[in-house]
C-alpha cells in the first residue's frame, strides 16, 4: 500500500527554521508529483509547494516564496521542506501529498500531517 509519512514539525519562535520530511513507500517520485500542503486552524487546506514532473520546477505559494525550499532525495524516496524565517501565520498542520494538484480534492495520497506552531 502507498504510504506517505510526514515528520519534523514542532514549536518554533518566529524567525526560526524547521525541516519537514516526507518518506514515501510504494510511490515513486519519478512517477508522482510530490508536494506539501498546510491547513491552519479554521481554514482550508492549501498547497505550499509542488514539484512538477512536466518541467522539473518546484512551485511555491506566494506566501512562502523565498522562505521555504522543497527538495527530494529520490534514492531515499523522501521529500523535504526547509522552512526558514517562519512567521506565526505559518502555523498549521503540514501534509505531504501526491499528486500535488492545487485542487486539494484531486490529491490522491496524503501523509498523516505534522504540526508546526510558530510563536510570536
Amino acid at each position: 500500500d502507498v504510504q506517505l509519512q510526514a515528520s519534523g514539525g514542532g514549536l518554533v519562535q518566529a524567525g526560526g527554521s524547521l525541516r519537514l520530511s516526507c518518506r514515501a513507500s510504494e510511490l515513486s517520485f519519478d512517477d508522482w508529483a510530490i508536494g506539501w500542503f498546510r491547513q491552519a486552524p479554521g481554514k482550508e487546506r492549501e498547497r505550499v509547494s509542488c514539484f512538477s514532473l512536466n518541467d522539473g520546477r518546484t512551485y511555491y505559494a506566494d506566501s512562502v516564496k523565498g522562505r521555504f525550499t522543497m527538495s527530494r532525495d529520490n534514492a531515499k524516496n523522501t521529500a523535504y521542506l526547509q522552512m526558514n524565517n517562519l512567521k506565526p501565520e505559518d502555523t498549521g498542520t503540514y501534509y505531504c501529498g501526491a499528486p500535488c494538484d492545487k485542487t486539494v480534492g484531486r490529491v490522491g495520497y496524503w501523509g498523516q500531517g505534522t504540526l508546526v506552531t510558530v510563536s510570536s
